[in-house]
């Protein structure tokens, strides 16, 4: 063969003769990580219906509230009237929030008013005002008295409906069929995006879902969603400044404190979670930016808070795309699960040929157990 004098460099990759260089690679850069859902982790049971119920229940309550009344005297009145005096015994031992006078009921006269002795044990009266909590610090049966009534709670059902999830995969034969680069099998690489998907969009319902007010069983014409983590939570909602809470935009760690301390006040719970995005997060970071020590032979800056230890539980920081901005769950990751209907987690199912083509479709259908809304709290107005 004649020599030519060609060259690569001057005829580039016009050249019939040399062959395409593409990368044996795919490179996505999408977000679809799930660190909610990887922190929760398998639940140990499956939802069995559509509508996923369970049932909750609480203690007879030990506290109550002085209900607007006129109070004359109100360090020696007797008697005072309280939103439910069902909750009361003779012989119970009570103690205005706040105050160390110790109170013994004497008597219920009835319409929510208690008859009490004063200054019980040589405790000091003191003043009495509207809205103060009464506190029942235990009660003194007499000795060889007959039983009292009994006095018990019911318990109460809550209610969530699973949600399907779906996608479908469609590859022709001719796609099949030839050689592809970056991948062995373009249906297989379809169902592990497609999947990607279908579980990024399953964590952020888990957060952000909501059912629908009229018909959430679904139907043939409704579709049915299930409920989310904020829809569930009303007991602990905070903002800064409103109901007590202290007051600024910027997360601090008074604030973080004081909803760890509202939730530990008034349940068993142990919040073991704090979900955060990328604002609160950096936020959280700063609560130790003021302490932070380095030697001159340092050459690492650390700035990262995984873990936050308080007075009220040892709780693990997870940043998630899908908190709302300006937003802080404290969840006890306990009393949640994420649950698919029996035999209905992630799975493919192929769907009848119509023609030259491979289809199908990734379908799951999954629901939400949150118990003891009050278990958990959610900080929101926050600045990002």
């Amino acid at each position: 063969m004649p020599f030519s004098g060609k060259a690569t460099y001057t005829a580039g990759s016009a050249l019939p003769e040399i062959a395409e260089d593409v990368s044996d690679l795919v490179g996505i850069n999408s977000p679809f990580d799930t660190p909610l859902l990887d922190a929760l982790g398998d639940p140990a049971r499956a939802a069995r219906s559509t509508v996923h119920e369970w049932l909750e229940d609480a203690l007879l309550p030990n506290t109550d509230t002085l209900t607007p009344q006129t109070l004359t005297d109100p360090e020696v009145i007797d008697s005072f009237v309280v939103t439910d005096a069902a909750r009361f015994r003779v012989g119970d031992q009570l103690r205005v929030r706040g105050s160390d006078e110790v109170m013994l009921v004497s008597a219920l006269p009835g319409a929510n008013t208690l008859q009490v002795e004063r200054g019980y044990g040589a405790t000091t009266p003191a003043a009495l005002a509207v809205g103060q909590v009464v506190e029942i610090l235990g009660n003194a049966a007499l000795e060889g008295d007959d039983a009292s009534a009994a006095r018990f709670t019911s318990r109460v059902r809550k209610a969530n409906y699973t949600q399907i999830f779906s996608a479908t995969v469609e590859v022709s034969g001719s796609e099949l069929a030839v050689r592809q680069l970056g991948l062995a099998d373009e249906m297989d690489y379809q169902k592990q995006q497609r999947t990607r998907e279908l579980l990024r969009d399953l964590e952020n319902s888990v957060i952000n879902g909501r059912s629908a007010a009229a018909e959430p069983q679904g139907g043939m014409t409704a579709r049915r969603t299930m409920r989310g983590i904020l829809s569930f939570i009303t007991t602990h909602r905070f903002a800064p400044g409103q109901g007590g809470f202290p007051a600024g935009t910027a997360l601090s760690e008074v604030q973080l404190n004081a909803a760890l301390r509202a939730i530990w006040k008034s349940s068993s719970a142990q919040v073991d979670l704090i979900v955060v995005g990328a604002g609160q997060k950096r936020a959280i970071n700063q609560f130790v930016s003021t302490n932070r020590r380095f030697t001159p032979d340092g050459e690492i800056f650390k700035d990262l808070v995984s873990v936050y230890e308080s007075d009220f539980g040892l709780c693990r920081i997870l940043l998630t795309r899908w908190v709302p901005a300006g937003s802080v769950l404290l969840l006890d990751s306990t009393r949640i699960e994420v649950m698919p209907l029996a035999g209905r987690s992630f799975h493919y199912k192929p769907l009848a040929s119509t023609g030259d083509k491979d289809s199908g479709q990734l379908i799951g259908e999954y629901t939400l157990e949150l118990r003891n809304e009050n278990a958990h709290g959610v900080i929101t107005g926050l600045s990002e």
